[in-house]
């Protein structure tokens, strides 16, 4: 299952990696991960300026900041965020330091409320739903996911100093509203001091003597 994802270069990215697989474009391991060690992998969310943190298109003030969360609480449903006008959401995401991002997962509900299609901006502050007619980075049409199982890797040669991530929802499986309960990002994150610049790196390598889950990777389709 090779799922595609659209680029400024119009090209093919690497294959979607579920819960139950290892991240052989990361950390170059086999088997499950233990969720400790999954968890910190999802580990960038505390690396996001949450006071800064913009959601255009929520129906709630705030709703849009509640769906960066732990890694053990992704399938929480107390907490989400739900579009007004239409089924667009764009999330402008200020990190503290600079980000190397690796992958992406989204989770909504297991209906047609769930994302269909998102689209990944960086370094652009104050992103307004009129600059989304640029080029992105990195698109991928989506799969639904509720129980937050599915990674859509980048190119992460285009993702490298990342202080400001937009994520651009652009449509949904057909709801008038969409509906995002989790929002997790992998990745490093470096923050500079006078004198050394510490590097926290989000890839957790797993036994493969750890017990492997079933997985479900559905077939997909990328934007090509």
């Amino acid at each position: 299952m090779t799922p595609h994802a659209e680029g400024r270069s119009g090209g093919l990215s690497s294959t979607m990696s579920g819960h139950g697989h290892g991240h052989s474009h990361g950390c170059g391991c086999e088997g499950e991960h233990e969720p400790a060690e999954r968890g910190l992998e999802y580990g960038l969310y505390q690396r996001i300026d949450l006071e800064k943190l913009q959601c255009l298109n929520e129906s709630r003030d705030g709703d849009g900041k509640q769906v960066f969360k732990p890694w053990d609480r992704r399938n929480e449903r107390d907490k989400f965020v739900e579009s007004d006008a239409d089924e667009e959401l764009l999330f402008n995401i200020p990190f503290t330091g600079s980000v190397k991002l690796k992958g992406i997962i989204i989770s909504g509900e297991d209906d047609d409320s769930h994302p269909a299609e998102i689209r990944l901006y960086k370094n652009i502050p104050q992103m307004s739903f009129d600059d989304t007619g640029k080029e992105p980075e990195q698109a991928f049409r989506l799969n639904r996911d509720p129980a937050a199982e599915l990674e859509y890797p980048t190119k992460i040669s285009r993702f490298s100093n990342v202080n400001h991530l937009s994520i651009h929802i652009s449509k949904n499986f057909g709801a008038e509203s969409t509906r995002v309960y989790y929002i997790g990002l992998r990745g490093e994150y470096s923050e500079a001091h006078r004198h050394e610049v510490t590097i926290c790196n989000y890839e957790a390598a797993a036994n493969p003597a750890d017990h492997k889950v079933e997985s479900i990777i559905p077939q997909t389709n990328f934007i090509s």
